[in-house]
């Protein structure tokens, strides 16, 4: 029986290009806020845009890892989900705080914490992944 080689199971190569591009949009939003935003908005807008910026970030490099992360064994299906679950909390938890700071529209309140609950379900969903025995 040949063992298989970790590094030739197949990657989540989506999460790795979608993180890539969050990362980079989190960067250019955080730009953004820190030079055009300055003087626009309150001392409180600014603080919950760069905490929109803090957390895309954060969750666009857990992105780039779990792409990486069926090479150590994880299971694929639970990671997938769990990208899932972040990209989601990134466009409802950081998106719905870009444009409650960028528009003033407060309606958006309540879109925030379910973003949140997503980043929560997809931070589960890796610690089941990691705990879970690999599939041969």
């Amino acid at each position: 029986m040949t063992a298989v080689n970790p590094l030739n199971r197949q990657t989540i190569r989506w999460a790795l290009a979608l993180g890539a591009l969050a990362g980079l949009l989190a960067v250019m939003a955080g730009a953004f806020g820190a030079h055009a935003l300055r003087g626009m908005v309150s001392a409180r807008g600014l603080n919950v845009f760069e905490t929109a910026v803090s957390y895309q970030m954060y969750h666009a490099i857990v992105l780039v890892a779990a792409s990486l992360m069926p090479t150590v064994g994880l299971p694929r299906r639970l990671l997938v989900v769990a990208c899932g679950f972040w990209l989601a909390g990134i466009v409802l938890f950081s998106g719905s705080l870009y444009l409650l700071v960028l528009s003033g529209t407060h309606w958006l309140g309540p879109v925030t914490p379910i973003g949140g609950v997503c980043f929560m379900i997809g931070w589960a969903l890796l610690i089941i992944a990691a705990l879970k025995k690999e599939q041969r």
